[in-house]
């Protein structure tokens, strides 16, 4: 049986502090709806990152790129390196 993958993923921390953040969810979603990209970018929630300090925590795969204190404007500029 085959199945599909994307080609690349965020994993948004999911803890106690990060959790509170789901506005970025939320954004990240709808931008990956708007833009198309539901087949190319799929989002994870992951446990605590134990990074509480700097939440909002999320990371991009396969690039390992880690972002801190995301605010909707860094998920903006996310979603643009990603059409790239």
């Amino acid at each position: 049986m085959s199945i599909s993958f994307p080609e690349k993923s965020i994993f948004i921390c999911d803890g106690s502090k990060c959790g509170r953040h789901k506005e970025v969810r939320k954004h990240l979603k709808e931008a990956i709806k708007e833009h198309h990209l539901k087949d190319r970018v799929e989002i994870f929630k992951m446990e605590c990152s134990d990074r509480c300090k700097h939440a909002p925590v999320l990371c991009v795969q396969p690039a390992n790129e880690w972002y801190s204190e995301v605010t909707l404007r860094d998920a903006d500029k996310i979603i643009t390196d990603l059409l790239t």
